[in-house]
This record gives structure tokens, C-alpha cells and sequence, in this order.
């Protein structure tokens, strides 16, 4: 709430706390990942229970990370949920349309790779297993377990995974395949996550891949697969696995956009982003997300207080890129113009 978000940033954004006091109603619009959803999910539900609050209608819907950035360039949404950073051809979207944005990261996610609990036999994959699954090449040619691993039995696989739109589909591409365009397509797509949760559930012969907190809201229906690291070891996705940096090449950072015209003009949505922040830990763990570090959220927020605009990617899709790395690159943008939109 706005009494947590501190008063110096207050200031600098333009909000009194004598207009922080004086809400009419108003609406704002959110829309993009499905993989964020439940953090922004979780943000409303406290926020619409403040005062600053409850009078603001909050409009939340889903089209995947790629279809959040088209109308968030388009100034169609106040807010784009995305599961990875801005592309370019999106900063070109948003630069013709005279869109400026402040980019905050608000929790890491650990791309979970699961099966059904009945399959006995992937207990773990490697990277190279998963590239010889999913990759272009392997479209209407691998398609029995056998075929990723001679030790695994000779049944069909059924495949479960992210649709194009899906900031999820272009990470796991990029980091298993190389390029995030590379992946078959003979598989059961969906941007929305319970679909693909409910085909693997079903399945004794299925796996499939999403986010993290989807799998642990549905942990017992699911079983994860761990990753085989360069060194041998397997290791689960969990949060401390997450956050000592030790699940590779599936941890990645996620992100809120907000419109930085909407932003000075819109009392609730500055209300709405300083809750989301100062609340940001307990979100994302109430979410099944993977938090930051506590004090990374004050880091966030300077990035309001000093307004940094714009992307610290760049238009690129970095990938293996620590905890310490996103947060360092994001908070230095303002220092480097090239990084600026």
C-alpha cells in the first residue's frame, strides 16, 4: 500500500499523499504472460483491500508474453506481464508508437520440465535429451520415449508446451535450441498454462514444460523432471535451486512493463505498481513464484524513484544470466544509452 511505498518516491513520481487519499474510481488494464499472471493475480486481490484501492477496477487477461507486448506498444494495457525481456521488433513497436516504459523485474522462474506421475522412468534429463525432443529436426521423427533415451521404453511420447506467444516458448528455445524460433510444432500448444497442466495430468505417456508456479500448484498431479547439469549432478527445480544459481539453463527473471505516460497521469496505477513492489517478496511466494531477494525490491523501486526508462536488454534474449547479473544490468541502463527507448 501506499503508506509502505516511501514517501520520498512518492514525491518524485508526483503522487501527494493528500491525492494517495483521494481515489475515484478508475480502471486499469493488464494483460500478457500466463507464467506472471499469478503474481499480478495476487497483487490485485491485496490492493483492491486497501483504501487506495478498493474503489479501482483492475482488468487482468492473458494473450502470452508476445501478445501483452503488441498491445502494450500499441498503449492499448497500463501494464504488460511478460516472462521475458521486450524484443527488438517489440522497442520498434513501442518507439513508432511514442510508448515509454519503466521495465521491473519482480521474481525468477524455473522452467519446469514434468511428467506424469505414473511415468517411472524420466527421473532426469539432460540438455541434450531435450534438444533432440523439441527441437525443428525432431518433428515427426522422435516421437517415442525410446527415441530421447535407448534406456526409456519404446511407447509414443505425447508432448505438452508453451504456444508461440508465450515468453516460456521463446526462453526454453533459446537456452535447449539455440534460436527462440526453433522448436517443433507437432505438439499440443497453449498459451494457457491449466491446459497443459491438465494434458500431462492425464497422460501416463505425456511431458510437457511451463513455469514454475504452475507446477507447484499442481504438484500432485505432476512430477518434475530434474535437469543433468555439464558436471553430472541432477538437480530439481526449487526455489533454493533457483536462487544459488545451480537449475541451469532454465531459471530466468520476470518482469512487469509499465507505460511511463499512464504512470505520471494515473494516480492508481502508480498506487497499484508501489504496492506490487513493496509487497513484491510476499506476492511472488504467495503466488508459488520465486521471489527475489528482499532487498532487491528496494532496488526495484529506485527505478521508479529515479525513472529509468526503457529496456536493459537491449532487444536481446539473454540467457543464464544470474540473479545479480539481471539486477545489475537493470539498475545501470540509466548509465548507458544504448539501453535506452
Amino acid at each position: 500500500m501506499l503508506a509502505r511505498f516511501p514517501l520520498a518516491l512518492l514525491a518524485a513520481i508526483g503522487i501527494s499523499t493528500t491525492t494517495a487519499a483521494a481515489f475515484g474510481a478508475d480502471k486499469l488494464s493488464i494483460n500478457g504472460s500466463s507464467t506472471v499472471r499469478p503474481i499480478t493475480e495476487e497483487a490485485i486481490k491485496g490492493f483492491k483491500q486497501t483504501a487506495e484501492g478498493k474503489n479501482v477496477t483492475i482488468e487482468l487477461k492473458e494473450s502470452g508474453t508476445s501478445g501483452g507486448f503488441r498491445l502494450f506498444c500499441t498503449e492499448k494495457i497500463a501494464i504488460s506481464n511478460a516472462s521475458r525481456p521486450i524484443n527488438a521488433k517489440e522497442l520498434k513497436l513501442c518507439e513508432k508508437n511514442g510508448v515509454r516504459f519503466i521495465e521491473l523485474p519482480i521474481a525468477f522462474d524455473a522452467i519446469t520440465v514434468v511428467v506424469n506421475p505414473a511415468n517411472n522412468w524420466a527421473k532426469d534429463i539432460s540438455e541434450s535429451e531435450l534438444k533432440r525432443l523439441w527441437n525443428k529436426d525432431a518433428q515427426g521423427k522422435v516421437e517415442r520415449w525410446s527415441q530421447v533415451n535407448p534406456s526409456w521404453p519404446d511407447k509414443a511420447i505425447k508432448l505438452y508446451g508453451p504456444g508461440k506467444d508465450s515468453g516460456t516458448f521463446d526462453y526454453f528455445n533459446k537456452a535447449i535450441n539455440g534460436d527462440s524460433e526453433n522448436s517443433r510444432t507437432d505438439y499440443t500448444a497453449s498459451e494457457d498454462d491449466d491446459v497443459l497442466v491438465k494434458g500431462v495430468a492425464t497422460d501416463p505417456l505425456a511431458l510437457g514444460y511451463f513455469g514454475f508456479e504452475y507446477y507447484q500448484a499442481n504438484k500432485a498431479k505432476l512430477r518434475a523432471v530434474a535437469l543433468e547439469q555439464p558436471d553430472g549432478t541432477k538437480v530439481l527445480p526449487t526455489i533454493k535451486a533457483v536462487q544459488d544459481e545451480s537449475y541451469r539453463p532454465l531459471s530466468r527473471p520476470l518482469f512487469i512493463y509499465v507505460n511511463d505516460k499512464q504512470l505520471q497521469s494515473s494516480a492508481s496505477l502508480r498506487a497499484f505498481v508501489g504496492y506490487s513492489l513493496s509487497n513484491g517478496y510476499k506476492l511472488a511466494d504467495e503466488a508459488g513464484a520465486i521471489p527475489l531477494i528482499a532487498s532487491t525490491y528496494r532496488l526495484t523501486e529506485s527505478k521508479i524513484y529515479r525513472r529509468v526508462l526503457g529496456s536493459a536488454y537491449a532487444g536481446s534474449l539473454p540467457v543464464g544470466l544470474t540473479l545479480k547479473d539481471i539486477l545489475n544490468r537493470s539498475l545501470d541502463q540509466d548509465k548507458r544509452p544504448e539501453f535506452r527507448n
